[in-house]
């Protein structure tokens, strides 16, 4: 191998994220101490995947996990996806007429009129009718992903927990700030395609993107050299299905569910196990315990989180040596729990020293 053929990858970019929580700004400093000689990677907890697409750029064999689909599809595309990208003969297909109209108009009848105009909705509705035409599970995965991220840009905050799309759409001065408001959702995927297609690498790994609950996937997954953790930060915008529902109905495409409260949100949601607190601390302990084959651990965490830092180091000392790094937020624009004046940890596991 070339001695600088290492950092090729990082000519790739990973398309900017708009996602609560995301450690896409923290991963220069999250880098630092990834273990240069790890060479199979595991991300536990992949949300948006920008850590995820970080361990690929470093060569790492790269196992990314969420127990969300819409995250999980990302991870299909742009991580576990060596080579296939979305062309003409592609968007001819997915832009093509409603292949099944009775069936596919989930968003026309959920969301007119309170996230999207009528005309997006039947749009968005037309596309994922044809996304399972395209020929391979890569291709259907970045046109997922790339329609998920155009519909957080067409929403003021990029999260669907609000009922004020609309407005927000029809007030001049947040137009002023940021037209996407009242672009259509072609536009915006025309003019995202390129970013994604130049994100998708192959980094000569097998690198793979599950949809699991970590607690039942990691007893399944051997010979991890590194685990990067960044659990739902319990009292600190946890429960992303209520924030980020619509893109999981968009994806799972559901017929069975309730949609309930003014943000026609699915009901009952998945069970996660790490965003409330009379569950939060007794499951952390059980990842750790599943995990103590894994030599390095990096955790993420928020000093305003539940449990508290004392108690996490507690709960990772019985298996691990710890150090804590903290990188203070001067604004809030960090990520979950990110408030002026709080800090971004990491926690640092390593094997005990004999």
């Amino acid at each position: 191998m070339n001695l600088f053929e290492e950092y090729s990858y990082f000519d790739y970019k990973f398309p900017e994220p708009q996602y609560l929580g995301s450690k896409y700004t923290h991963r220069q400093w999250i880098s630092k101490f990834i273990p240069e000689k790890a060479k199979v990677a595991l991300d536990a907890f992949g949300g948006s995947q920008s850590i995820a697409f970080l361990l690929k750029q470093m060569g790492k064999q790269t196992i990314t996990n969420d127990f969300l689909k819409f995250d999980s599809e990302i991870g299909k595309a742009l991580i576990e996806n060596p080579y296939e990208r979305l062309e003409e003969d592609d968007l001819n297909i997915l832009f093509s007429e409603n292949q099944d109209p009775n069936n596919f108009n989930l968003m026309e009848n959920l969301f007119t009129d309170l996230f999207f105009p009528q005309k997006d909705a039947t749009f968005a509705d037309s596309v994922r009718s044809n996304i399972p035409r395209l020929n391979s599970q890569y291709k259907q995965a970045l046109a997922l992903t790339i329609m998920c991220r155009s519909m957080t840009r067409k929403v003021t905050m990029g999260h669907f927990a609000h009922t004020q799309a609309m407005n927000y759409a029809s007030d001049p001065a947040r137009i002023k700030r940021n037209r996407s408001l009242i672009r259509s959702l072609k536009s915006l995927f025309m003019e995202l395609l390129p970013k994604y297609n130049a994100a998708v690498f192959d980094n000569g790994k097998e690198n793979k993107s599950y949809n699991e609950d970590i607690l039942e996937l990691l007893p399944t997954l051997h010979n991890i050299d590194v685990a990067y953790f960044d659990p739902p930060y319990c009292n600190s915008h946890a429960d992303y299905q209520s924030f980020y529902h619509l893109l999981e109905t968009y994806v799972m495409y559901w017929k069975d569910k309730k949609f309930v409260n003014g943000t026609k949100r699915y009901e009952p949601k998945r069970h996660s196990g790490f965003d409330c607190k009379d569950e939060a601390k007794k499951n952390l302990e059980t990842m750790f315990s599943q995990a103590q084959h894994i030599p390095t651990w990096i955790v993420s965490y928020n000093d305003r989180s539940y449990p508290d830092i004392d108690t996490m180091v507690k709960m990772m000392k019985l298996f691990k040596d710890v150090r804590v790094e903290r990188k203070p937020y001067t604004n809030s624009r960090g990520g979950k729990g990110s408030v002026a004046g709080s800090s971004e940890i990491l926690f640092i596991c390593t094997n005990k020293q004999e």
